[in-house]
């Protein structure tokens, strides 16, 4: 029987990173600039609760 391997842990800022590049890609922007639109972003919805 195959050990089973660890599942590894993702940082925040790898899968920012993958989007920004996977979205760079599609509509030529930088990645530099989609990362920064992705950390600065402010929820457009903050104000609404999510039901429980």
């Amino acid at each position: 029987m195959k050990q089973r391997t660890p599942t590894r842990i993702v940082s925040k800022e790898r899968i920012l990173r993958a989007v920004a590049s996977s979205s760079a890609i599609e509509t030529n922007e930088s990645i530099t600039q989609i990362e920064n639109r992705l950390r600065n972003k402010k929820s457009r919805f903050s104000d609404l609760q999510l039901a429980r």
